[in-house]
Formats: C-alpha cells, structure tokens, sequence
C-alpha cells in the first residue's frame, strides 16, 4: 500500500529548508553555502534535502519562487480594499520590513552574483513581473478614485515605484550604514509625496 503524504507536515518541513537555505546563502554566499551546511542549519540529514530538492540550485529557486508567491498572495488579500492609496503605502513599507531582515544584505549580495544563470534570471523577471502588476493595478484604481496623481501615466508610476523598492533593498544590501528600520517612514513619506504629485510636476 502507497505511504499518504501529510501534505502540511511535507510544506512545514520544505519550508524549514528553504528558510535554512536563506540563512546559509546569505551568510555564506552562493558558493559557499554546501547542502551539508544547510542542512545543519536546517538539523536533516541530507537524505531529507534531497527528497525535498534536487540541488542546491532547485532550493534557490523555490527560495525566490516563494517571494513571487507572496507578492499573489498580497494581491488576493488586498482585492476588497478601496483605499488604493493606503494599500499603495502598505506595500512599500511591507517591502522595507522585509528588508529589514539582516539576512537580507548578504542574500541579495549572493543572488546578483548569480543573475547571470537563465532559471535565475527568468525567476526575478517572474517577481518583478508580479510586483509590477500588483503596483500597476493598484496605481490605476487609485487614480480612478483621485486618490494618486494623474500628470504621469499609471506605468511610469508603477515603474517609479519599483525603482524606488529596489533602490532601497540595493542600499540596505551595499551600505552597513543604511539601515531598513530607520529609514522606512522617509521611504513611506517620499512615496506618499510622489503619488499625491506634491512637488513641481514632471517633464514629459
């Protein structure tokens, strides 16, 4: 008789791993984050990790694959609100939150070091595509509802916006000094600022 799979004792223990994998990545770098260590991290034998993953590379991936999850999740969460501009808000300042994770310099250090690999590369378009989405959507109800500045078109907001969050999670991964806690609500109020069109109005 076929063993049943406990299917949230088998997504418990994934995610224990892939939560190890983040650990140890951005701790160790790419390179020097062995599957021995992650799993020491993780307290499996390695027998475990690979009925989990393949290779350290399919861990990666799920690792990224998961945060693309998220940003789905936050859209379904999000649907019934109509305070676009809050929603707006609370994304960007849930993406300093998560920046202020301090195994987030040393993550994203290990994945730009990795950019270069196509299942790599193909899963960040995959989650710039759905941050972008999520943003977009949101940039064009609350300009529907007069909520956000109408002077610049819905997808340039939306690319200014990801700028913004990316530049911001570069900063915490490239300077010991910037630090996401402190500097969340200048960010939060610099995008307030910009989707209300406060300031001179931009050049077309």
């Amino acid at each position: 008789m076929a063993r049943t799979v406990d299917t949230e004792r088998y997504a418990a223990r994934r995610l224990q791993i892939i939560d190890a994998g983040l650990t140890v990545i951005a701790e160790r770098g790419y390179d020097g984050a062995t599957t021995a260590r992650i799993c020491r991290q993780a307290g499996i034998g390695s027998g475990t990790f690979f009925h989990y993953f393949a290779t350290k590379a399919d861990l990666l991936l799920a690792i990224l694959e998961l945060g693309t999850a998220e940003t789905r999740e936050k859209a379904a969460a999000f649907e019934g609100r109509t305070d676009a501009l809050a929603v707006l808000l609370e994304l960007v300042g849930a993406a300093a939150d998560e920046a202020a994770d301090p195994r987030v310099p040393g993550f994203v250090r290990a994945v730009a070091g990795v950019m270069h690999v196509p299942a790599v590369a193909a899963a960040l378009a995959e989650d710039d595509a759905a941050q972008r989405e999520l943003l977009l959507h949101w940039v064009e109800r609350g300009r529907a509802a007069g909520e956000v500045r109408t002077d610049v078109p819905a997808g340039r907001l939306a690319s200014w916006l990801t700028l913004l969050m990316d530049g911001f999670l570069e900063r915490v991964a490239v300077d010991d000094g910037f630090v996401a806690a402190d500097e969340r609500e200048l960010l939060v109020a610099t995008v307030r600022d910009f989707l209300r069109g406060v300031g001179p109005p931009p050049h077309p």
